[in-house]
């Protein structure tokens, strides 16, 4: 039995070190494995959300909001696959608002969504500016910005005739709203999955609202989207939401499973068992035998 031997002691540390660095044949095959299963997620939870929810019928124009960050990037991503495999026949395009912001990287978006090849439209309104002049330095613009965004982004689905305006708002987006009202509101309310606007003219989609913001995180760097900043109007770390986030992260961090069970309780409402006497008639019939 002939054995082969390197040339050189040094060639046999730089193979050593080569095998130490590169991936191997296992490791591989299991990245893939996690990739495929992560997709495969993804898809049967928004699969199940536009199902539970009725977001998405046959014929519809679905405009997706691509703002450029992993949420909108993986909406989009996730819902030409269901396109692809959807027993019925609906429109996608993609409509990325440029609010011109500084240091906005304008051509980001426009490549990505050409290299697509599907339908997209890019909306340039200096709504910045107008945040900036209005809302004093050191103060929240998220409100503000919020609005102003919503009105421009429903004129543009009229223009494009888009019967429904998919957002990508996810799992924890919609935890962190109930928190916000609960503890800033005195309401019960949260994001809802699916929202007909006050003029009954637009219908609002949230198809992640099943997904965790941990798998969006790893599917766009599983897909190498190009991400762009989300901070560009400046940092705003005392944001009551980013506190929100901060709290689920801790409670999930020392509770296991709390998180699950508090969105799983968004579905699961007893309205006789709380104090809205316009959603339970409290005053009404006493039951038999009772004065």
């Amino acid at each position: 039995m002939t054995r082969s031997v390197s040339s050189s002691p040094c060639a046999d540390a730089a193979e050593d070190r080569a095998g130490t660095n590169a991936p191997s044949a296992r490791q591989l095959h299991r990245g893939v494995y996690e990739a495929n299963k992560l997709e495969k997620r993804l898809r049967r939870l928004v699969g199940a959300a536009i199902a539970d929810f009725g977001m998405i019928g046959a014929g519809d124009r679905v405009m997706v909001c691509v703002s450029g960050g992993k949420d909108s990037y993986g909406l989009l991503d996730v819902l030409l696959k269901l396109r692809e495999a959807a027993p019925l026949d609906f429109d996608i395009v993609a409509v990325n608002l440029d609010q011109r912001h500084p240091g906005y990287p304008a051509h980001v978006l426009p490549e990505y969504l050409g290299r697509l090849g599907i339908p997209y439209r890019v909306e340039v309104q200096d709504t910045y500016s107008v945040v900036k002049r209005v809302i004093p330095e050191g103060k929240t613009m998220c409100g503000l910005c919020s609005r102003m965004r919503r009105g421009v982004l429903y004129r543009v689905a009229d223009e494009i005739g888009a019967t429904r305006i998919a957002l990508g708002h996810h799992r924890d987006d919609i935890l962190e709203t109930f928190f916000l009202n609960l503890f800033f509101g005195g309401t019960l309310k949260s994001m809802p999955p699916k929202l007909v606007s006050d003029d009954g003219r637009h219908v609002v989609i949230r198809p992640l609202a099943y997904v965790k913001e941990e798998d969006l995180a790893t599917y766009a760097k599983m897909r190498g989207f190009p991400i762009i900043p989300c901070n560009l109007c400046g940092s705003q770390e005392n944001l009551q939401r980013a506190q929100a986030k901060a709290m689920l992260a801790e409670w999930e961090r020392r509770f296991p499973g709390r998180v699950e069970s508090i969105f799983r309780a968004l579905g699961n409402v007893a309205p006789s068992h709380l104090l809205d006497r316009s959603l339970f008639d409290f005053v009404g019939p006493e039951p038999p035998g009772v004065n």
